[in-house]
């Protein structure tokens, strides 16, 4: 059965969603195709899950915290880890349900078909028994997370797609690669109650550019857990379990957790049969503003794209590319000032531009510890490090790190004012507020307003010679 259609969208995500609402004022004659269960990354196994897990996680932590307080008997709560996964699937289901709700149920079989695609050639895509022929296609299959072959399906080995769906966690997990998920995952496992240890074969967490703010991180959550880094770590099963090796040390566990990445999704694809460059992981080169693969009416939105994965950037894309589906005069996606955001506990955030990436020479560096911070010390949550980084010549603010409470916020208003142009004079002009974690980045404004209007002074010998007369 061959069906012609004016656009067909590949995945059922934020991005191919996002493009099925541009394609439809134009033209009904689409489809959306989709493998595997729908409901989105983000509200199956990513962002939504993850942070009902980490709040959950949290919420246990606060008992270490109730005798300062005055609040007896916290040593005697408990969780129930089964319970408490049940709660993680259940409001999972929840989020998925409403994005159901709002997307797909709606769609009849003409438009929504379940299936995985691969093209057969430029023109035509096949779906089980369908052929497909679009006149243009846009590609947003996600992407998923990397396992190493040889640990490929084995039992114990975990990932972020995976973890929830267990209705018993293990007692111990090495967790492999110290990035956003293996940090956030990693201290929700622990806060449950978990033995877990931290290995990365690099000296960075987090994705942490900047050298203070990385070594204030480790320094933080390594009083939590171990955390290995600078070694790679080598893994080999035993008795059920695992031995994980890095450096001079070694531990069993039993379960392994990979957050060593996650890479597009495009394999099944076969986009060796578009005749297009491949670069050597097998994506093609697409144009970054208009999402177009070469010359072809193909575009790719989203986590296929490649990059860190970020549902706002998946959907602007997602609708970019949908608009340059179905309209001659073609929209450009525009990259804004970059934020990232680890919902650890404290919270880690990188904004603007990244410290290996600044002029060192230009650039005007303040720093703020949250130790002193009035609602920080009220909260019990005052460790952690603020870095803002600003032009010398032209005042403007360029980029922050730091890991500390309610670095969420604080990054948000950061990247609002790089993403605007706003110098630190005109930064510290707005309106502030006591007792709030605002006042750290206001106490780094400041500094950095003493560091760009402080006069350089003389060299001792310059002051040493007498000024000419003026008579």
């Amino acid at each position: 059965m061959t069906t012609n259609v004016d656009v067909a969208i590949i995945g059922a995500g934020h991005a191919g969603l996002n493009a099925v609402k541009e394609v439809r004022k134009v033209t009904d004659r689409w489809i959306l195709i989709n493998g595997g269960p729908l409901g989105t990354t983000c509200a199956r196994i990513g962002c939504m899950p993850s942070k009902v897990a980490i709040h959950l996680a949290d919420t246990y932590q606060i008992r270490q915290r109730l005798e300062r307080y005055g609040v007896g008997g916290a040593e005697h709560l408990q969780i129930d880890r089964q319970a408490a996964m049940e709660h993680v699937r259940d409001l999972r289901d929840t989020f998925v349900d409403l994005v159901l709700a709002n997307t797909t149920d709606e769609m009849d079989e003409e438009h929504l078909v379940d299936g995985y695609a691969e093209f057969i050639d430029p023109g035509q895509i096949k779906v089980g028994d369908q052929i497909i022929e679009p006149k243009a296609v846009i590609i947003a299959t996600g992407a998923r997370s990397l396992v190493p072959p040889e640990w490929e399906g084995v039992d114990g080995v975990l990932t972020v797609d995976t973890l929830f769906e267990q209705e018993r966690l293990p007692e111990s997990v090495a967790v492999i690669g110290l990035g956003p998920i293996g940090l956030e995952i990693g201290q929700a496992l622990h806060r449950l109650g978990i033995d877990v240890t931290g290995f990365d074969h690099g000296e960075r967490i987090a994705r942490i550019a900047d050298p203070a703010v990385n070594r204030a991180a480790i320094d933080i959550f390594q009083r939590e857990f171990p955390l290995l880094v600078g070694h790679e770590p080598s893994i080999s099963r035993r008795d059920g379990g695992f031995v994980v090796r890095s450096g001079e040390n070694q531990i069993d566990v039993e379960a392994v957790f990979f957050a060593i990445g996650r890479h597009a999704h495009l394999k099944p694809l076969h986009l060796e049969r578009l005749g297009v460059p491949l670069n050597d992981q097998g994506m093609p080169l697409v144009d970054p503003g208009t999402l177009k693969l070469s010359k072809r009416p193909i575009y790719v939105a989203g986590d296929a794209v490649g990059g860190i994965a970020n549902l706002q950037r998946a959907a602007e894309q997602g609708r970019i590319a949908g608009w340059n589906a179905v309209h001659r005069r073609q929209r450009r996606y525009r990259n804004r000032a970059p934020m990232a955001i680890i919902f650890s506990e404290p919270n880690i955030a990188v904004v603007g531009r990244q410290w290996h990436a600044l002029d060192q020479r230009r650039t005007a560096v303040a720093q703020q510890r949250f130790g002193p911070v009035g609602r920080a010390l009220i909260m019990g949550q005052n460790r952690g490090l603020m870095r803002v980084y600003a032009d010398r010549r032209s005042g403007r603010l360029l980029g922050a790190a730091m890991v500390g409470p309610r670095c969420e916020h604080l990054a948000h208003l950061l990247c609002w004012a790089i993403e605007s142009g706003m110098t630190v004079d005109r930064a510290l002009e707005m309106p502030f507020y006591h007792p709030v974690i605002e006042e750290a980045l206001q106490d780094a404004l400041i500094e950095l307003r003493e560091m760009l209007h402080a006069k350089p002074s003389r060299p001792a010998w310059r002051r040493l010679i007498p000024r000419p007369s003026s008579a």
